[in-house]
């Protein structure tokens, strides 16, 4: 019999998690959850990793987490920060114990990956600084957290000079450095005159907020959150992808009503699972990384990937913004997928990093997947859609102020593209075969080029 189960700041988890008698933690109630069973979060803040231990079996018997009704709870993947001494002007700094960091700490935690340009590896770090919600840079050095005036502006910056902050309304710009010993992170940021005692003052703690951290858990719902600030790695097609939010390499999973928002790199990740390769390419550098990908594909065939137990998910109606790399991201983990209703904003526009794997929405592998009636604006790349670009539709979209709307690149199709606004400068570009474009309305430049120097798989119709 189906049970229902509530979750609320002032609850216990000894308690039995009765609305009269609520969970204090989502992960307790993840942790006991079974299909069929709904999951009600009451309004506060929750700062944890919900990691489901079951998921749903089927449609009909899923797992559901939903914020109650006319209440907004909001899980963070990081951690207040009190006790804030003053150093010098305008810089202040916190030692925090290691301890709440456990097995994983950002500060020490480099940002890296295949296809990730630049900054050199090593150099940035998964961490990041919140005041009022307001996220920082990392400096290179003590010295550099003291400059208050930035250095580049606007998105006409130099690729070798992609990292250097864009100045806040007021002129200034905020920064952190950390430094990690055995028992203790330090960090140092500089709040332009605010006193960070006296603010809501966040870190980076967590890589995830809601990911399971083993795959295959099939068939859930959440639905009705706040999302944000998730320590989740550079997410590229050859490497592991986990998200502030995402499946993990399962079936049948619905986001929804959601606000997503800052995460490091990627809000929602339906995407690949390490077994099949993590950033060998970066990490070996013996083949191409195309190669790399070819096996990757080639793995997760070896280990079942196909419509019955991967993708089918649906995305709907989120606002996501604010994040390093995409708001929706994934490689073979997105086929058969409905993505619908979002407004995505304000990903990758703080060019702290520069990769070849950052949009609004980048897929490999969308195999029949359907992107429509999003609005995507004020992105470095809106929708960015590469290798396995089969049996896909992206229709009725609205696309404007980014450097670019639209990339499908290196695909044999078919694929449709029809119905939408691409009203930034520049519409979009091709360098796919088999594609149709019908209906749209194009304000800005188009661009078609052959790629014949890559070769890339072609998948025929399962059963």
């Amino acid at each position: 019999m189906a049970r229902e189960y509530h979750v609320a700041v002032s609850g216990s988890d000894h308690a039995a998690g009765t609305a009269e008698a609520p969970f204090a933690t989502i992960k307790r109630a993840a942790d006991v959850a079974m299909p069929g069973d709904t999951v009600i979060v009451h309004g506060g803040v929750y700062r944890e990793w919900v990691d489901p231990k079951m998921g749903g079996i089927s449609d009909l018997e899923r797992i559901t987490y939903r914020a109650a009704k006319g209440e907004k709870p909001v899980i963070k993947g990081s951690e207040q920060i009190t006790g804030w001494e003053n150093v010098k002007g305008t810089v202040w700094k916190a030692v925090i114990p290691n301890s709440m960091f456990g097995d994983f700490n950002p500060y020490a935690a480099y940002l890296y990956g295949d296809w990730m340009i630049g900054p050199a590896y090593p150099t940035l770090h998964l961490g990041d600084v919140y005041l009022n919600g307001r996220s920082f840079y990392e400096a290179v050095s003590l010295e550099e957290v003291e400059q208050a005036e930035p250095r580049k502006t606007g998105f006409n910056v130099p690729w070798q000079d992609y990292r250097e902050p864009i100045a806040d309304v007021d002129g200034t710009v905020y920064r952190w450095y950390a430094q990690v010993e055995e028992e203790t992170t330090t960090i140092w940021a500089n709040f332009q005159g605010a006193d960070p005692n006296q603010e809501l003052v966040e870190i980076n703690v967590r890589k995830c907020v809601f990911y399971p951290k083993q795959s295959v858990k099939d068939y859930i719902t959440v639905s009705g959150f706040e999302l944000a600030q998730a320590a989740c790695p550079f997410a590229p097609p050859t490497g592991d992808q986990p998200g502030l939010i995402g499946p993990h390499w399962s079936k049948g999973w619905i986001i929804e009503d959601n606000h997503i928002h800052d995460a490091k790199c990627s809000a929602v990740t339906l995407g690949k699972d390490e077994k099949t390769g993590d950033n060998l390419f970066t990490r070996t550098r013996r083949k191409p990384g195309y190669t790399y990908q070819f096996e990757a594909v080639g793995r997760a065939l070896l280990q079942g990937w196909q419509k019955d137990n991967i993708g089918s998910h649906i995305v709907r109606n989120n606002v996501i913004h604010d994040c390093g790399q995409n708001g929706i991201v994934g490689h073979l983990g997105c086929v058969f997928s409905d993505i619908y209703g979002n407004e995505i904003y304000n990903i990758a526009t703080k060019h702290e990093f520069y990769g070849y794997e950052i949009a609004g929405i980048k897929f490999h592998a969308p195999i029949d997947t359907q992107i429509h009636h999003n609005y995507i604006h004020d992105c470095t790349l809106g929708i960015w859609l590469d290798w396995e670009t089969q049996g896909t539709r992206v229709s009725s979209n609205l696309l404007c102020g980014n450097i670019r709307d639209l990339m499908v690149e290196v695909s044999h199709g078919p694929y449709l593209v029809d119905n939408n606004i691409l009203g930034s400068p520049y519409s979009f570009e091709n360098a796919s075969q088999g594609g149709a474009y019908l209906h749209n309305l194009v304000l800005g430049n188009m661009k078609h080029w052959t790629v014949l120097d890559r070769s890339t798989p072609y998948h025929f119709l399962y059963g």
